[in-house]
C-alpha cells in the first residue's frame, strides 16, 4: 500500500487544512483534525484517479520521516 505524507494545518479560524509535498494542489479541509484527514484521504483517491485517467505517472511518495523542531 502506497502512503503519502500528509501536512495538517490549524488555521486561523479554528478549522484545520492539509496537503501534501508530494501531490501538489491535493488539498482538503476540516472542523476537526479526523475530519480533515478523512477529506483527506478521500482527496487524495480522487487525484490518483484523475491522474490515471489522464495517463500521467502516480508519483511515488518521497517522504519517509517528519519531525516537529521547537522555535527557539
Amino acid at each position: 500500500m502506497i502512503g503519502y505524507a500528509v501536512i495538517v494545518e490549524q488555521a486561523d479560524d479554528g478549522g484545520y487544512g492539509a496537503w501534501s509535498p508530494d501531490l501538489p494542489g491535493c488539498i482538503a479541509l476540516g472542523d476537526t483534525i479526523e475530519e480533515c484527514v478523512d477529506e483527506m484521504r478521500e482527496a487524495i483517491a480522487l487525484y490518483i484517479d484523475v491522474l490515471r485517467e489522464r495517463g500521467d505517472e502516480v508519483p511515488e511518495p518521497r517522504a519517509i520521516e517528519a519531525v516537529t523542531v521547537p522555535a527557539a
